[in-house]
This record gives structure tokens, sequence and C-alpha cells, in this order.
């Protein structure tokens, strides 16, 4: 039985060692919008917070689900609503960033295969000081998300 004891124990230290890094930048919520079959391009939204004493700058992603990631933002141009890639997303000390479908997110482009509801998405987040971080965020419609956004906010 002691053996055993001992594998766990060395099996928390390394993974609270992994995980101290970055254990200051934390997903608190997130999923990828759920599209029909036929759309080979999806997005991912999600929130960060980062609880250090510095600014910190998400400067890539990417997931074995689709050929690319990118980071994007939602621009108004002459009237029109456009969407750009763009090189990174600050997180400010002690502050949150946000990832929405009206605003900046992460496009997940050339699915590999279609992806289904609940499935599970890894993607991995590479910040500007080297740290990488990978997140999972459920597949799910985006109506249901906004349904439970509007049922939290009258409560």
């Amino acid at each position: 039985m002691k053996p055993i004891f001992k594998q766990l124990f060395n099996c928390l230290i390394l993974s609270c060692a992994s995980f101290s890094a970055l254990a200051s930048v934390v997903l608190t919520e997130g999923h990828v919008r759920a599209m029909p079959d036929t759309v080979p391009n999806t997005a991912a939204y999600f929130t960060l917070e980062n609880h250090t004493d510095k600014a910190v700058r998400l400067i890539a992603v990417s997931s074995n689900v689709a050929k690319d990631a990118q980071l994007h933002t939602i621009i108004e141009d002459q009237g029109m609503v456009k969407m750009r890639h763009v090189e990174g997303f600050d997180i400010p000390s002690h502050g949150a960033l946000t990832l929405t479908p009206s605003g900046d997110h992460v496009m997940l482009l050339g699915l590999k295969a279609p992806l289904v509801l609940e499935q599970q998405v890894e993607l991995q987040l590479e910040f500007d000081d080297g740290e990488k971080m990978v997140i999972t965020l459920p597949v799910s419609k985006q109506a249901d998300i906004a349904a439970e956004q509007e049922h939290h906010h009258h409560h």
C-alpha cells in the first residue's frame, strides 16, 4: 500500500509543479461554438483571468481539431462589420480577457472533422513570456449559452 501512496504523492507534486508556472492565469469559462457539419470553421470564446502583478499577452493559439487557429477581432469599417486577424490580446495585471462573439475571439479554421455537441476541444495557448497553457472547452450551441447567460442576469 505504501508504494501506491508514494506514487500518488509524486504525481501530485509533479502536477502542482507543472501548474504553478501559469497558475496565475486561469480559465474561468468558455466554449467552442457548434456549427453545422458542412461549415469548415468555428470560433472559441472564453475568459482568462490574470492574477499576477504584470500584464500578460496572449500571442498564439493552436488546436488539434483544426488546420489553423487564429486570434481575431471584430472592427467596424465604413459601416461594415469585419473580422480581422490580430497579433495578440493583452490581459492586464489582476484583470481579465473575455473573448466573445461580438468582439475578440479565436477562429478555428479548416476543421479536420465536424465537432459534436459536448465534445471537449483542447486549445494550446501561448503567451509573450514563452509560457504555454492548455485549456479544454466544450462544444456548445450559441443559443444555449446566450439563454444561460440571460437566465443568470435575471437572478
